[in-house]
């Protein structure tokens, strides 16, 4: 084994040392472990005396960005957005029973109108029983002037004087008319291309395709559809071209637990019980990159999308290279031992087998079944995962063996598969809990901001609005439509700076 030097990293397949380049996503470049925990401190300092966010505005004025309060150092940019993330006002629609709980995605399409080509918000919400149902965001009935309109009723805050202007303030939604797109079994993942994920912060809209994987049935594996979208859609017939739209590219003896497709919605990568598939979405053709006894629950392509990230049942978390064989290459798949974690709960194995191109030196683990798996855009190396024991945790990629940089406490869960979801600034990450509340970390600091319960059941699914602080969410059991205003109402970030 090599040795460990002070400030590199060993790459084992490239047999040299590489420098560890740049701290943990949002912390200074220029700051020591030793200064990168004061904000924090600072921040439970801060609400102590209850300092308001209008005086921090006047010591950024006086003192810059970075002041000194009681002898330590203060962040005031990112104290404020923490002091109004940790008061989201949250919203319930009416009329959304039994929508998204399987997967929420918002997609921005380019729509003809009598008036001319403009683009629309749409909410695109996936259910067990198979169905995908689309929802106006917005400006509702400017498009679906025959649609159904869900009414927000104001959950938090709870002050009588606060309601009517956050209910003001709440984004409408709406329901197009007719029947619900109904897919051949239920759905168990939509994801955007990251062109057009919520991470794409500038707002353009450079790719209009959806992935849509579904579970399953006893008579029939699961499927993977394409929704095409990158046409302009009539806003009069709407349904029906969204019908004409979807594509069913492949199909699998199989269940389809997740999904997940690269920025140019080429080729995609599903996580199945038998492992993971790499499938071309112009061809249709399948082709396995890994095989293994333990399901795969979550994938997520990552950095230069040459890997992907599969999250097993078993709580693994390996890296496969999905690249294609060159020529004179054996297509056949290497068997490989992964040695178990010695704190796996398997640990009367010593290991397991499996079959692929897998980058060993990246394995690592958690302590129970892979729940989500999410790469950062803004630092590439980085990426969190969730475990069904609540466990959640930030890994560098480069240093995986070396366990998690940064936990986030206080999540409950034991069997629920539970969806992270990260603001587009990637500064929070936010989760529901079997104890039915929704819980909201810095990813930083990994500080709790908010932790409060305003349901009886699950929130399962995750979509942040592209470039917004908004984010929906759908419930477990009752499966009603949530609205998590992050920042609304509160001081506007982009005056205060």
């Amino acid at each position: 084994m090599p040795q460990e030097l002070p400030g590199f990293y060993y790459d084992a397949e490239k047999n040299r040392y590489f420098p560890i380049k740049g701290p943990i996503p949002g912390s200074s470049r220029s700051s020591s472990s030793t200064t990168r925990k004061e904000p924090t401190e600072a921040t439970n300092i801060c609400r102590s005396v209850a300092v308001k966010i209008s005086k921090l505005l006047q010591f950024r004025e006086v003192n810059g960005n970075v002041v000194a309060f009681n002898k330590r150092k203060l962040n005031v940019k990112e104290e404020i957005h923490k002091i109004q993330a940790s008061e989201p006002v949250v919203h319930k629609y009416r009329g959304t029973d039994r929508v998204g709980e399987s997967a929420l995605e918002q997609i921005r399409l380019a729509v003809c109108t009598p008036e001319g080509q403009t683009e629309m918000d749409v909410l695109l919400a996936g259910s067990v029983n198979g169905s995908v149902s689309c929802y106006e965001v917005g400006n509702v009935g400017q498009f679906f002037d025959n649609g159904v309109v869900c009414t927000p009723d104001l959950v938090r805050p709870h002050n009588r004087e606060n309601k009517v202007k956050r209910s003001k303030d709440c984004l409408h939604i709406l329901r197009s008319a007719g029947l619900p797109i109904q897919m051949s079994s239920g759905i168990s993942s939509i994801k955007l291309s990251s062109k057009q994920s919520p991470s794409n912060v500038d707002g353009g809209s450079n790719s209009q395709f959806a992935l849509v994987s579904t579970l399953g049935s006893e008579k029939s594996g699961g499927s993977v559809y394409v929704l095409d979208l990158s046409e302009p859609l009539d806003f009069r017939q709407f349904l029906p071209i969204i019908w004409r739209r979807i594509h069913d590219v492949a199909s699998f003896d199989c269940t389809i637990w997740t999904s997940d497709c690269n920025s140019n919605a080429s080729k995609a990568v599903i996580g199945t019980n038998l492992g993971a598939a790499l499938v071309n979405l112009e061809s249709g053709a399948s082709s396995w990159v890994c095989r293994c006894s333990s399901d795969v629950l979550a994938q997520q392509f990552h950095n230069s999308e040459n890997v992907v990230l599969c999250g097993l049942r078993n709580g693994a978390i390996l890296t496969v290279d999905v690249r294609e064989k060159q020529a004179g290459e054996s297509s056949r798949l290497v068997r490989q031992r992964i040695p178990y974690s010695r704190t796996n709960q398997n640990s009367n194995r010593r290991w397991f087998e499996v079959k692929g191109n897998i980058c060993a030196s990246h394995t690592t683990y958690m302590p129970s079944s892979i729940t989500s798996l999410v790469s950062l855009q803004l630092y590439d190396q980085y990426f969190l995962a969730s475990s069904m024991d609540g466990s959640i945790k930030l890994y560098d990629h480069r240093l995986t063996k070396r366990g998690g940089v940064q936990s986030y406490e206080g999540n409950v869960n034991s069997h629920t598969h539970l969806q992270l979801g990260v603001d587009p600034s990637e500064r929070f990450i936010l989760s529901g809990g079997e104890d039915c509340k929704v819980k909201l970390w810095s990813l930083k600091s990994g500080e709790l901001l908010f932790d409060d319960k305003f349901s009886n059941s699950v929130c399962s699914t995750i979509c942040w609005q592209r470039s917004e602080s908004n984010m929906f969410s759908s419930l477990k059991d009752n499966f009603v439509l949530l609205l998590l205003c992050i920042l609304l109402g509160h001081l506007p970030l982009e005056n205060s700076y």
